[in-house]
């Protein structure tokens, strides 16, 4: 059983916590997050044109690229939190021309390597998998697709030929961070999904309070919070381990109760 599946195997919604590699002290970031109650983590790699991002992403990139962060410190922090949590989901999220660039092949390898069990990236849509798909399935590596309130009934099985781990719903046609979406059309868009697809379903975007997941949890399989994260530590620095872990812990707990709450 995969990671994945063990996780998502659980009779409970899963919290799914965001932090960019290279902002802040990412190990202890990445500890607290265990530590409260995170499910699955998302490790951003920092971009210089995080296009997907808010201004919350885009201030955590600059601030990680600003320290020198390369794709090799990601690895070595990729494989370090393997080393210390064995059995806790790891993804890395970001865009193309990083993963891409020296080949995907390579990338997948690293990947494979360093214990990441998946890759969202942003802007390699479904119609262009051969550019990573290929390489990250041949490694054991989940590809794990968006979708969003405007991928329609038509794309829908584009988007998931391919896809592994989990599906993410990218809530609101916009930006991270800044925007929630209706709790109805939430609860809308994962019964569609989840009629399409056997893979567990997970919303995201602008999710950003215990009260927002509890409400998202009752429907989906997981719960994505980021630029939450981020805000802390942008206000405590090397310092924010110990409010990420309580801030984690908060959602966790809204988060693991809401379904017998809706029972």
């Amino acid at each position: 059983m995969t990671r994945f599946a063990a996780t998502f195997a659980k009779p409970r919604t899963a919290l799914i916590a965001f932090i960019t590699a290279g902002d802040g002290d990412t190990a202890a970031n990445l500890d607290a997050l265990v530590a409260g109650g995170a499910d699955v983590i998302e490790l951003g790699m920092p971009f210089t044109d995080p296009m997907a991002d808010g201004p919350a992403i885009q201030a955590a990139n600059l601030r990680s690229l600003a320290k020198g962060t390369t794709t090799a410190d990601i690895f070595a922090m990729a494989a370090a939190f393997r080393a210390r949590h064995a059995e806790v989901p790891l993804v890395l999220m970001g865009y193309a021309n990083p993963m891409t660039v020296r080949g995907a092949d390579w990338f997948a390898a690293e990947c494979a390597k360093a214990g990441v069990d998946g890759i969202i990236c942003v802007d390699i849509p479904s119609e262009e998998d051969a550019e990573l798909g290929p390489s990250l399935r041949t490694a054991g590596v989940d590809l794990i697709r968006l979708a969003t309130p405007t991928t329609d009934p038509a794309r829908l099985p584009a988007a998931l030929e391919g896809a592994g781990g989990f599906l993410y719903y990218v809530s609101v046609a916009g930006i991270t961070g800044l925007q929630q979406a209706a709790q109805a059309s939430i609860e809308e868009a994962v019964a569609r999904l989840k009629a399409a697809t056997d893979l567990p379903v997970a919303v995201g975007f602008g999710v950003r309070t215990p009260k927002q997941a509890a409400q998202i949890a009752r429907v989906a399989d997981g719960v994505v919070v980021g630029s939450a994260f981020i805000d802390i530590i942008a206000e405590h620095g090397d310092a924010a381990a110990p409010h990420v872990e309580a801030f984690t812990r908060s959602l966790a707990d809204a988060i693991h109760g809401a379904k017998e709450i809706a029972a």
